[in-house]
């Protein structure tokens, strides 16, 4: 059996303690704040500890050693390590509101730097220098707007599909909230029928009967997933075949809980037969 390694890495405050307890959970190895120089060592004493899943965390507390991550990963990848890399992002507000409520310091912060909040934002804006060519070569998850238990059933999600294949990921929000950070493709459908019009149907989501009937009544909501769908047949084979591991869907709609949640339901299970989909509702709680 092959040796599996988790790598989650993502700006600070993003969750990435909650991100490696649900590899924890899953039966990983996992060790936190790992140093790149040690990364090879610590996979070699894979028999020692007894352990084929492992899993490490590597932010910018490593200071200068970060630049040899991509290098080490890659080399890694040619001896056959089944590698999977997660990067946790957040927005720059969520980021700056998460420090100040747990009065922790940054780890790019300077002593005397003046100015709390404009040293927060300048060290954010460092941080983000730093990772950005982790943040390209990884899966990236936005948890600007997700609850813990969403997070661990996302990351849990993740690791349960396998490795060598291209994962599809659809997932609806809402535009009022913000748009995700995550995505690689964003399809906004506000202007289709709105149930959250019809009474009856507004406490309810694109998952339930009703909410369905109705959209699947309006040509529109047809052709919109009509062409979506078109869009993905025709570029999903050339993502895969230029070795990308996922490809994130995002449909937006005015309050994420009506049409974006009915498109994401149609669209995983038209390509669920001919790629491995994943379904995220960021509105509506734990998937």
């Amino acid at each position: 059996m092959s040796t599996e390694l988790v790598v989650i890495t993502g700006m600070s405050g993003s969750g990435k303690s909650i991100a490696l307890h649900a590899l924890e959970d899953a039966g990983y190895y996992c060790v936190d704040n790992l140093p790149p120089e040690l990364l090879e060592p610590f996979i070699g004493l894979k028999d020692e500890l007894r352990a084929r899943q492992l899993a490490i965390a590597m932010d910018v507390r490593s200071g200068h050693a970060l630049p040899q991550l991509p290098l080490l990963l890659h080399g890694l990848r040619d001896k056959g390590i089944a590698l999977r890399l997660i990067f946790l992002d957040a927005s720059d507000q969520t980021l700056v509101r998460r420090f100040s409520e747990t009065r922790r310091r940054h780890p790019l912060s300077r002593p005397g730097d003046g100015d709390a909040q404009q040293a927060l934002m300048q060290a954010i804006a460092r941080e983000r220098e730093l990772l950005a060519d982790l943040r390209e070569r990884s899966h990236v998850i936005d948890t600007s707007f997700l609850r813990p238990a969403q997070l661990l059933a996302f990351v849990k999600d993740l690791i349960a599909a396998p490795a060598s294949n291209l994962t599809l990921v659809f997932e609806s929000f809402a535009f009022k909230r913000g748009i995700t950070l995550d995505a690689d493709y964003v399809f906004d459908v506000r202007m289709l029928p709105n149930p959250h019009y019809e009474p009856g149907l507004r406490p309810l989501t694109g998952r339930d009967e009703p909410v369905i009937e109705y959209l699947e009544r309006q040509p529109e909501v047809a052709l919109m997933l009509d062409q979506i769908a078109t869009f993905l047949r025709t570029w999903l084979p050339v993502l895969a075949r230029d070795h990308r591991s996922y490809v994130t869907v995002a449909i937006g709609c005015t309050g994420g809980q009506h049409r974006s949640v009915y498109l994401v339901e149609k669209l995983a299970a038209m390509f669920g037969g001919e790629w491995l989909t994943l379904r995220r509702h960021r509105e509506l709680g734990a998937p």
